[in-house]
């Protein structure tokens, strides 16, 4: 219909420069007119691509999440590719199962699961295909970018220390997630360098407002003595604002807060915390992982995410 080759047809299709206008407007037109949608499986055979990326994550749940996609979104959109989303809840045998239906439909996979072991994950992880690791415990032989949490859990509690504040409990992810046991470390030896002679209580949570809520008001039936809360992630720092806010305790006048990875809903409530570039993480993996496919030169193996402290209204301004 266009009256050209099958070749100027497939350089407009797919978009290549050097095309003469009056060439990519003809086909257009054509396509206009026939309703042409290009087949993927077909086009997937002739160039070895499916210009997909696996992402398989802990959860599709919750702001931080959402951010973390958004930017792998954005990042893949640019560069011609789509996601395939999968949801493991933190189970080694659906990270095995999702990767392994992957196989075949997706070009290249980024992984995140904290809450899987090193030997776990190395052993469901397919080998020949690229792939980047986000906050995983498994490094060895892959790309991996992590979150400094020594570095974020330290700024904060400086803060806090600095703030006049001496009874600073921390409360904790779940156990046997990376970040979590990561950032409980990092409370302890912080307290430990800056203030040994203070109390460091730890609480275990699940990174749920739920369960912020609740070791609140736990700690307040036992009568605990505390004048800051710093809990290992937004969602749980949002529960203890809320459990505060109903026993009638001032924040943070009589007890500071704070989160951890500042995701979009802690700037409304104001609340002091880490922040991780959630959106930025995401676009960093998808091009790290486009650059293996494309045999791009690689940079060092492990890249750290350098977060930064964000001091608002609920730890005050000292």
């Amino acid at each position: 219909m266009a009256g050209l080759s099958v070749a100027s047809v497939s350089r407009v299709l797919n978009h290549h420069e050097n095309v003469h206008p009056d060439t990519r407007e003809r086909v257009l037109a054509a396509v206009r007119v026939l309703g042409y949608v290009p087949n993927a499986a077909a086009r997937s055979l002739s160039t070895a691509r499916t210009q997909a990326i696996g992402v398989v994550l802990p959860d599709l749940h919750g702001e931080f999440f959402s951010e973390l996609v958004r930017g792998m979104d954005k990042a893949a959109s640019e560069r011609g590719y789509m996601l395939l989303l999968s949801n493991i809840h933190a189970d080694s045998q659906l990270a095995g199962q999702a990767m392994s239906a992957m196989l075949g439909r997706v070009d290249g996979m980024v992984v995140m699961a904290p809450q899987i072991s090193a030997s776990e994950l190395e052993m469901v992880l397919p080998r020949g295909i690229p792939a980047v690791l986000l906050n995983s415990p498994a490094e060895r032989g892959f790309q991996a970018i992590k979150i400094d949490n020594r570095a974020g859990v330290r700024l904060m509690v400086r803060h806090m220390l600095d703030n006049g504040r001496k009874r600073i409990v921390h409360l904790s992810g779940p156990p046997g997630n990376i970040d979590s046991a990561e950032r409980r470390k990092a409370f302890t030896e912080a307290m430990e360098d800056f203030a040994s002679d203070l109390p460091a209580r730890v609480v275990e949570g699940d990174f749920t407002e739920a369960s912020g809520e609740a070791l609140v008001a736990a700690l307040l039936a036992e009568k605990a003595e505390f004048d800051a809360i710093f809990a290992a992630n937004d969602m749980m720092a949002m529960g203890v604002l809320m459990a505060l806010r109903e026993a009638g305790i001032a924040v943070p006048g009589k007890v500071s807060v704070a989160g951890y990875d500042d995701i979009p809903l802690a700037r409304y409530l104001d609340l002091s915390t880490v922040r991780c570039d959630m959106v930025g993480m995401g676009a960093l993996a998808i091009g790290r992982v486009l650059d293996q496919i494309d045999k791009k030169p690689q940079g060092e193996a492990l890249e750290q995410i350098e977060p930064e402290l964000v001091v608002r209204q609920t730890t005050g301004k000292g």
